[in-house]
C-alpha cells in the first residue's frame, strides 16, 4: 500500500501546484487573445501550447493527490500567492517567463526536497521533471521577449524561409510579407519555417 500524504507537507505542495498550473493554464489562455489581439499569431499559438502543458502538469499533481489520500471529498487548505496580471503581448510573455523561473529555481526544487524527507520519492521526481519542462517554457518566453524588444518577430538580419501559418507558403527573405501572395493573409500569419522531422 502507498504511503498517504494525510498531514505531509507535500500533500500541501501538491495542492499549491495544482492550484498554480491550474490558473497559470487559464492566464496563458488570457495571454494568447492578447497575443493575437497585437498581432503575434504564433506567439499566441505558443500560449496555447503551453497552457496545455500547465493542464497536464496540473494533472499530474491532481493525480498524486488522489493517489495519496483515504477518502473523497477532501479538503486541503493552502496559503498560497498566485501572479494577477494582464497587458500587451511583451508584458505578458515577461510576466510568463518570471513565473515559469520561479518554479524551477525555487518552488518545485523546494516541493521535491520535501517530499523526498517525507518518503515520497516518486513526488519528488514528479516536482523535478515539471521542473524541467519549466525551464524550456522560461527559455521560448525570454527568446520572444527578445524578439519583440529587438524588432525580430517579422524580419532577420539574415534571409529565412518565413511560412504561411494558414496555407503553408513559404517566402525565402530577410523580412515576412505583408501579405501572403497565395492567401493573402497579413504577415501576423507567418513565422520561421521549423524542420523538426
Amino acid at each position: 500500500m502507498a504511503k498517504k500524504l494525510e498531514g505531509t507537507q507535500t500533500l500541501g505542495n501538491l495542492m499549491k501546484a495544482f492550484a498554480g498550473e491550474s490558473q497559470a493554464r487559464m492566464r496563458y489562455t488570457y495571454y494568447a487573445s492578447r497575443a493575437r489581439k497585437d498581432g503575434y499569431n504564433q506567439i499566441e499559438e505558443i500560449f496555447l501550447e503551453t497552457a496545455d502543458n500547465e493542464r497536464a502538469h496540473a494533472k499530474r499533481f491532481f493525480d498524486a493527490i488522489l493517489d495519496g489520500i483515504d477518502e473523497q471529498p477532501k479538503m486541503v487548505n493552502v496559503n498560497a500567492d498566485y501572479p494577477v496580471a494582464l497587458g500587451d503581448t511583451l508584458f505578458n510573455l515577461k510576466e510568463a517567463a518570471a513565473g515559469e523561473h520561479e518554479e524551477h529555481t525555487i518552488l518545485y526544487p523546494g516541493f521535491a526536497k520535501i517530499a523526498k524527507e517525507e518518503g515520497f520519492a516518486g513526488i519528488s521526481s514528479i516536482f523535478m521533471n515539471i521542473a524541467r519542462v519549466e525551464v524550456e517554457h522560461e527559455e521560448r518566453y525570454l527568446a520572444f521577449v527578445d524578439n519583440i524588444i529587438k524588432d525580430r518577430v517579422f524580419k532577420r538580419e539574415t534571409a529565412v524561409k518565413w511560412k504561411c501559418r494558414n496555407c503553408g507558403y513559404v517566402h525565402d527573405d530577410l523580412v515576412t510579407p505583408d501579405l501572403c501572395p497565395a492567401c493573402a493573409h497579413p504577415k501576423n500569419h507567418f513565422e520561421i519555417k521549423a524542420y523538426n522531422w
